[in-house]
């Protein structure tokens, strides 16, 4: 289901842009660059191909699938970029689509931006665009890579 005035809705069907666009479309939820600024290289989101209000609302072969998407993705993020650690945050407050936020940390995160902190960003510690892309194109190929044809 597509529901007007949803900007997850908006982007999946292509008619609203994130840097480096959906990295993969994996069983029932596509991966993309945070669609917002950003402060930090390598946040994705997973968000639910179907327009569903939070985790309560997926259907069961997608809760099933959510933990071992959600672990590759880290996996990735952590070995493609060399983040220390992974957060992985499902608020469902500002949208009522539910998507999981994959935040990495890395060594030189500022404490300010660690944890709950990665939301507080200030517009000076969003980067640019390509940038964003950048770190995205690298885990989306590793995914793809671990794959297999």
């Amino acid at each position: 289901m597509d529901v007007a005035g949803c900007s997850a809705c908006e982007l999946l069907r292509g008619s609203r842009r994130v840097p480096g666009g959906i990295l993969w479309r994996p069983r029932g939820f596509a991966l993309h660059v945070l669609d917002a600024p950003c402060p930090i290289a390598g946040w994705l989101v997973l968000t639910a191909a179907h327009h569903r209000r939070a985790l309560y609302d997926l259907a069961p072969e997608e809760a099933a699938a959510l933990g071992t998407l959600a672990r590759e993705v880290m996996r990735a993020q952590r070995a493609v970029l060399g983040a220390e650690h992974v957060y992985a945050f499902a608020i469902g407050d500002a949208l009522p689509h539910f998507h999981l936020h994959l935040v990495p940390r890395f060594a030189e995160t500022p404490q300010r931006l660690r944890g709950r902190g990665c939301f507080e960003g200030r517009p000076e510690d969003a980067l640019a665009p390509d940038a964003l892309a950048a770190a995205a194109a690298r885990i989306g190929r590793a995914l793809a890579d671990a794959a297999g044809p």
